[in-house]
């Protein structure tokens, strides 16, 4: 087995296709770890791609047929692989792979298929019925009949999330959370299940389908010998052989409170485990494996799945050890008003991980850091687990080098001087901000609804934590603590994120549309309100030269006055629940896109040849056993491509 281990051997890139490029990522210190816990990872790992279906089943009622239909084309295809709509399909193909199903990952659009109908059509009538993902007493004529407007009708399910104000944000999004079920119907069923919930309410509705059945509504629950019953037994199989390799009690308790989640569906239980994941601190290994994260819910309240298996980085961890030991200060020394902070912070930990491996909604395409739980009464009396993604940051560095982007967009060589002495660190400790801090930071009122923004929501809360990481990295705190070598560090990740926001992260949107990710709608929010109302000092602009646009900042005291305010009006907007004012802002800022700044930025961007998003083909973990079976050591492969994984994963953790 061939194994690459040093930077200088090891190849990051994987490849390149429409968009998106592939990377590989090292599990540096993998080897160093004892055979328990390398066992423990190996049990970890394969149940974080046992749930591998629920995600595509999430993200699109079809997507499973569509991709098992896709699959036996590219397998069992005798034509000429050369052809252009041949290429054109292998595309396709990829992409669904990477997205989770016909919709894009980030933009939420449906997939434009690059080949014909018919020679789709062409290609199933070729093969024989065994092969194709018929459904019981389907033909290949009627299945074709379903799937067909599905893969190339625009009009026909067109958006996985629709954010458009104004719509009916349920039945227009093609995300398979609801059945038959309007957004009216939805927020009025959860409303009164939340009326009910007391002072330590449970996540209604995140595990489960809300569907119209006889003209009542239902909730289809996610769990053992319920809705994606097959796939849970499968996950819960691999946690409880990893609960019998558990590090400590701690460990071994909370794998034990979420396969009893898994079993019964029990919201409750799932607050139980969260509360004791998060007393886990002494632990080497760690996972999240769950319905976790619901942007993928128009509504915000349905979880999609997903997973991470990981390991504690004890020499990088000491820098966000520093900063969550200091989260009282910072609550305290926060911009925003007195009645909105925390009296006390509480057990906020941090640490950097090494990712191991990376499934559902976290794979191909990945966050670089989480804090957890998502439950803000557990937040409040618990506190919140925070990691910043170490291993992943490094590839993705090491794959920019030299790519040429900062000599196209930063605006003169003081800006690029800045990024190449600061730029890694800043933007690894805005993120450790971020994560630690930021989402843990302020409270609500009593009384407040936690999804009272709707669909706003996680912009809001994005925007919050990017602001609170952006209001200190220039706080003198930072040089005292040592996070920060100066007090010029800090422009570094204040210039990039500006360029980011008013400019450069337009290479993710297609021409014509509007900005519609979470995430980005907080970019463009931030830095599009900055600039408008530090006008007057003109502490940001946006000028020309030789006929391309630049961000040019003047004034980066101002800059951090301007962030302290909207971080102050924007934890207002969280804390009082103020829909309103977090619907006007989200809309004025952060959704319309300028048509022809966006035309010159793709422009600029294409004749760089870059892939505007990147993902990752998972290292393969093998079990070498001895004579009698048992596991004797656990080796790491980095060598699999990422169609060759994609089709194994598919053969061998096929669960719906």
């Amino acid at each position: 087995m061939k194994e690459k281990t040093t930077d200088e051997s090891f190849e990051y890139a994987v490849e390149r296709f429409a968009d998106l490029q592939l990377l590989r990522y090292r599990v540096p210190g993998f080897e160093d770890l004892s055979l328990r816990q390398k066992t423990l990872i190996y049990y970890l790992s394969q149940a974080a791609v046992e749930g591998r279906d629920i995600l595509y089943d999430q993200n699109g009622k079809y997507n499973l047929q569509i991709r098992r239909l896709l699959e036996a084309v590219y397998v069992n295809w005798r034509g000429d692989r050369a052809t252009e709509e041949f290429q054109a399909f292998e595309v396709y193909l990829k992409r669904v792979w990477f997205s989770n199903g016909i919709y894009h990952h980030y933009a939420c659009d449906k997939l434009a298929p690059g080949f014909s109908e018919a020679f789709l059509r062409a290609a199933v009538e070729s093969l024989d019925a065994g092969l194709l993902p018929l459904e019981q007493d389907e033909t290949a004529e009627d299945m074709c009949a379903k799937l067909f407007p599905v893969v190339f009708d625009p009009s026909v399910m067109p958006k996985r999330v629709n954010q458009a104000d104004g719509e009916d944000l349920v039945v227009t999004s093609a995300a398979n959370y609801y059945d038959g079920v309007t957004q009216k119907e939805a927020e009025a069923f959860y409303a009164e299940q939340k009326a009910h919930g007391g002072d330590e309410p449970v996540m209604y509705g995140m595990n489960s389908r809300l569907a119209k059945v006889d003209g009542l509504l239902k909730e289809e629950v996610w769990k053992a010998g319920g809705m994606y019953g097959s796939a849970i037994e499968k996950i819960v199989g691999w946690l409880e052989k990893a609960e019998g390799v558990a590090e400590n009690d701690i460990q071994r308790k909370t794998i034990r409170l979420l396969v009893e989640f898994y079993r019964t569906g029990d919201l409750k239980v799932f607050d139980e485990y969260s509360i004791e994941w998060l007393k886990d601190t002494e632990s080497k290994v760690d996972f999240v494996n769950g319905f976790i994260e619901s942007y993928g819910d128009p509504l915000g309240l349905k979880a999609s799945w997903e997973s991470i298996v990981n390991f504690k980085d004890e020499a990088a961890t000491l820098r966000t050890e520093t900063i969550s030991a200091h989260a009282q200060w910072f609550e305290d020394h926060s911009p925003i008003s007195p009645c909105f902070k925390k009296e006390k912070v509480k057990g906020v930990s941090a640490k950097v991980i090494v990712a191991a491996i990376l499934g559902g909604d976290l794979y191909p395409s990945t966050a670089i850091g989480i804090n957890l739980p998502n439950s803000n009464w557990i937040r409040s009396a618990h506190g919140s687990k925070s990691v910043t993604i170490g291993n992943l940051i490094d590839a993705y560095n090491k794959a920019a080098r030299g790519n040429g982007f900062r000599d196209e967009f930063v605006y003169s060589a003081v800006e690029k001087s800045l990024l190449d002495k600061y730029a890694d660190l800043t933007d690894s400790l805005h993120t450790d901000l971020h994560e630690c801090l930021g989402h843990g930071s302020g409270k609500l009122l009593p009384g407040v609804d936690p999804d009272a923004l709707k669909a706003y929501g996680s912009t809001i809360e994005e925007a919050r934590a990017d602001l609170f990481g952006l209001y200190y990295l220039p706080d003198s705190k930072l040089v005292e603590l040592g996070l920060t070598p100066d007090e010029e560090a800090y422009k570094a990740e204040y210039y990039s994120y500006m360029m980011n926001g008013l400019m450069t992260q337009l290479v993710r949107i297609e021409p014509g549309r509007n900005v519609e990710e979470a995430h980005m709608r907080n970019r463009q929010l931030i830095a599009r309100w900055t600039l408008e109302h530090g006008a007057d000092s003109k502490a940001v602009e946006m000028v020309k030269r030789d006929g391309k646009t630049y961000v040019k900042v003047n004034d980066y005291s101002r800059l951090r006055q301007l962030f302290g305010t909207l971080l102050s009006e924007i934890q207002r907007i969280k804390s009082e629940g103020d829909y309103e004012s977090a619907r006007l802002l989200v809309e004025k800022y952060g959704v319309k896109v300028d048509s022809k700044l966006h035309e010159e930025v793709l422009a600029r961007y294409r004749s760089l040849q870059l892939a505007p998003y990147k993902g990752f083909v998972n290292p393969v973990y093998v079990a070498v056993t001895d004579k009698e079976g048992n596991i004797a050591d656990v080796k790491v492969d980095y060598t699999e491509g990422y169609a060759e994984q994609m089709l194994r994963y598919s053969r061998e953790y096929s669960n719906l």
